[in-house]
């Protein structure tokens, strides 16, 4: 990060159309965190299967593969906005079928996998859309910071949702799937009161060439290919996250209130160093930051494996989400600065299937190393693999790693 003077800041939020965006966004994220942590605790709470920690992942990804190409031709060929509203809706219905199914008592958890098969298809369609979307809701010059409040944002429901989760699980699931329902709501109407520039969409017929266009044009771009599939391994490996309930129970020997803060704590890092790039945007040195950023995350991984500390976990959890918001902010910036109007939505699609893959799919792969090497040794293994991909991916793409600046920086569509 360059040393220059503040640029930017919250001024993009003078801006209606972001401001209803950027709250949309606060909401819903809050409510699906808040779910996230019940969900978790819930579901070990009945099964006590570190296995089953892994299938909630799992849920949430296979749907989101099998959509996620369709879903970004959506984004370029439908109104984006109205598509992120109806997702949102979507996200809510989740909610309340959680709600129906705690209220039921019930010790079976496959209906919650089947709940989250439906949760995983509306954040299939949401991630394209949102993504591409935010060119369209401010000008060329906002670009960069509206990406880092938006990230900000983000991550302060990171923080605040796992925590008012925890804390409302006090009082039973059922009052975390009420309350996310809710904002949810709320969140569903911000969307619809937005109003969007015109986006450029394509006018050419579905076909299996236009749906995998966001692929071809990724891999004819090594720097953006380098970027986003070091996002996909390195977080693949490092998925120590999915396991905080377990870790939380059964290394630290605390309850749900803990694991809230646990969950949160990556957030916090995250919400300070993005609040920082709104101000100090990174200029210079983008390679170098970048892989410092997937370095630390693995750093703090290894850190979060071998402690029984609490406090020295939240800090090591900490240091995780400030090193993987560098990495989010320069990869998203590659992507949107990069990519036409008119296939953005098929681009930030094949984006969010390196996003989806590492972190649902990484959820899974990190449950069955727990279950197989038990769940310390799976944490530090885990972060052991990627610092390996970090060093591998230094090597493998050395445009990426010696970038400077950030290619076409500021250009117009």
């Amino acid at each position: 990060m360059s040393i220059t003077s503040p640029s930017g800041g919250f001024g993009v939020l003078r801006n209606r159309n972001y401001s209803l965006y950027l709250s949309a966004r606060i909401l819903g994220t809050l409510a699906v965190q808040m779910q996230s942590v019940a969900i978790g605790w819930q579901v070990y709470e009945i099964t006590g299967n570190l296995f089953h920690l892994g299938l909630i992942g799992l849920a949430q990804f296979a749907p989101f593969l099998v959509l996620i190409l369709f879903a970004g031709h959506a984004a370029d060929t439908f109104n984006r906005r109205n598509i992120i509203a109806a997702c949102l809706a979507v996200q809510m219905l989740v909610g309340l079928l959680l709600l129906t199914f705690t209220l039921s008592g019930s010790t079976v958890v496959w209906p919650v996998f089947a709940i989250l098969v439906l949760f995983g298809s509306a954040r299939a369609f949401m991630m394209p859309a949102s993504q591409a979307v935010l060119r369209n809701l401010v000008p060329i010059q906002d670009f960069s910071q509206a990406v880092a409040l938006s990230s900000s944002a983000f991550h302060v429901a990171v923080i605040l949702g796992p925590t008012l989760g925890g804390l409302l699980y006090i009082a039973g699931a059922k009052a975390v799937y009420i309350v996310s329902s809710s904002l949810l709501l709320i969140s569903t109407a911000a969307m619809l009161m937005t109003r969007a520039a015109p986006q450029a969409k394509s006018s050419e017929p579905f076909s299996f060439h236009t749906l995998f266009e966001g692929m071809r044009f990724v891999r004819s771009r090594p720097i953006m290919l380098g970027a986003i599939s070091l996002d996909l391994f390195a977080v693949l490996f490092g998925g120590a996250t999915a396991l905080l309930p377990a870790y939380a129970r059964d290394v630290l020997h605390a309850g749900p209130e803990a694991l809230g803060m646990l969950r949160s704590a990556p957030g916090i890092g995250a919400a300070i160093c993005s609040i920082a790039l709104a101000f100090y945007p990174i200029r210079r040195h983008v390679g170098v930051w970048m892989f410092g950023g997937v370095g630390a995350f693995g750093l703090a991984t290894v850190g979060l494996g071998v402690t029984d500390s609490f406090h020295v976990a939240l800090a090591c959890l900490f240091l995780l989400g400030l090193g993987d918001m560098v990495s989010v902010y320069i990869r998203h910036l590659l992507v949107q600065f990069e990519t036409p109007d008119e296939i953005r939505g098929r681009v930030s699609a094949v984006n969010a299937v390196f996003i989806g893959a590492s972190n649902e799919l990484g959820e899974f792969e990190s449950g069955i190393m727990a279950g197989w090497l038990g769940l310390v040794r799976a944490i530090v293994l885990g972060g052991v693999l990627t610092l390996g991909v970090t060093v591998l991916w230094a090597w493998k793409f050395p445009v990426l790693s010696r970038m400077d600046r950030f290619p076409h920086h500021g250009k117009p569509d």
